[in-house]
């Protein structure tokens, strides 16, 4: 029996119909992973400034794995976190990126306050975990300070951050799952806010912690990962601690002794 002309057209159109079927169904597939699976999150927070004024800050998360093999679908770890903040009486807006890896590989800062004095945007962070508090000079109280200078993110010591910032007023960590959508208010953020510990977590301590309170043992970077290294700082002298490096198999360029004993005899 002949195929007529019209049925070899009409099995290419069903062709293109399905192809074209497979092609949405992937692109939906892919859609879904990086938004309802949790590749990615955006929500907005309400802050409130250390004036009365507020403004909406968009806060957006770039996510990988999951942190354990049992862990909930939305447990996956924070790749890279970013933050706009538009700047009070005017259009600008002013972003907050942070590699959120372990150190050396990224940052690993956990935003606490923002705020801005005299059209100036100031941030606290707090270096998070072990390896990242001691990647960034163990600092005491334990947070990292910034200043946006028009161009970049400054950092600054602790008697350069104004007073005025008192306390957290964005949401620390991540907020709960069912919340990171949609905008957070003020008393929402606080919500999270209190369930956070320490307390340094969320009011700026100004005064110096004990190391109990800070929680996190002495490590270095030796080039080829992080290990622990109090001994060091038990050294009586600049000398006795580039032994204790040396008993160590601390390489020199990573032995911080400089550091550590740099107002004692031997370490200028």
């Amino acid at each position: 029996m002949k195929e007529r002309p019209g049925d070899e057209s009409e099995r290419v159109v069903k062709r293109k119909r399905l192809l074209f079927s497979v092609v949405i169904i992937l692109l939906l597939s892919l859609f879904l992973s990086g938004c309802t699976l949790g590749h990615s999150a955006w929500w907005k927070e309400e802050v409130l400034l250390h004036d009365g004024q507020t403004i909406i800050v968009d806060r957006s998360q770039k996510l990988g794995g999951y942190r354990t093999l049992d862990a909930p679908a939305y447990a996956r770890t924070v790749l890279e976190e970013k933050w706009d903040f538009p700047v009070p009486g005017t259009r600008k807006v002013v972003t907050w990126r942070v590699d959120k890896r372990f150190p050396p590989e990224g940052e690993s800062l956990i935003l606490i306050t923002v705020g801005f004095l005299h059209g100036t945007p100031y941030i606290a962070t707090w270096p998070g975990g072990t390896i990242a508090y001691n990647y960034w000079g163990r600092p005491n109280p334990p947070y990292v300070f910034f200043k946006y200078d028009g161009k970049s993110w400054l950092r600054i010591p602790l008697e350069e951050f104004p007073k005025e910032f008192t306390e957290a007023n964005v949401v620390v960590g991540q907020p709960r799952s069912n919340r990171r959508t949609g905008t957070l208010s003020v008393v929402q953020v606080r919500e999270e806010n209190n369930r956070k510990q320490p307390l340094y977590l969320t009011k700026i301590i100004r005064g110096g912690l004990s190391d109990r309170e800070v929680g996190y043992p002495y490590e270095i970077y030796d080039g080829d990962g992080w290990r622990g290294a109090e001994s060091l700082l038990n050294q009586p002298s600049y000398e006795a601690c580039l032994i204790e490096c040396i008993r160590l198999n601390i390489k020199e360029a990573y032995c911080p002794c400089k550091q550590l004993y740099k107002n004692k005899t031997g370490g200028n």
